[in-house]
Formats: structure tokens, sequence, C-alpha cells
């Protein structure tokens, strides 16, 4: 499976299944953008300002495996 990037106002959410562990520090982090029942099952448009974008970075950062990346937007903009 390649890397697979979805596209949100603040940041974009990279993921690539084959490095995935399945921890799910994602769900239990932030259900609200990691949703396995949801198809796209990422969805990074929940974290619509700098504020919730900045709580998405940090429950990124626990993944353990790096199977999920932040791509913040090159000109720090975002639109709501």
């Amino acid at each position: 499976m390649a890397r697979k990037t979805y596209t949100g106002p603040v940041v974009d959410v990279s993921f690539d299944g084959d490095v995935c562990q399945h921890a799910a520090e994602c769900v239990r982090g932030m259900p609200t953008v990691f949703d396995t029942a949801a198809r796209p099952w990422i969805d990074p448009t929940r974290a619509d300002s700098e504020g919730t974008a900045q709580i998405l970075r940090d429950v990124i950062g626990r993944c353990p495996s790096g199977a999920l990346r932040v791509v913040d937007h090159p000109d720090g903009s975002w639109s709501a």
C-alpha cells in the first residue's frame, strides 16, 4: 500500500497502511478525525483551526510506527 494523503483546511495527514502497527493511538486520541467506521477513515477537515490542528499533530506524534504524518500547508494559511 502506498502512502495516501488526506487534505484538511489547516494540515494534511498522510498514512501508510504497510507500516501501521494498529496501536490505535490515533483513534483513541482524536476519534473525530480517525474513525475506522467512516470512509475515508481519516478526516482532517475536522481539525479546522490551528488549535485543533495542534492537537492532531500531538496525536499523530504518538503513532508508534510512523504510519501517520502531518503535512503542514506551506503558506501557513487555512480556510474555514
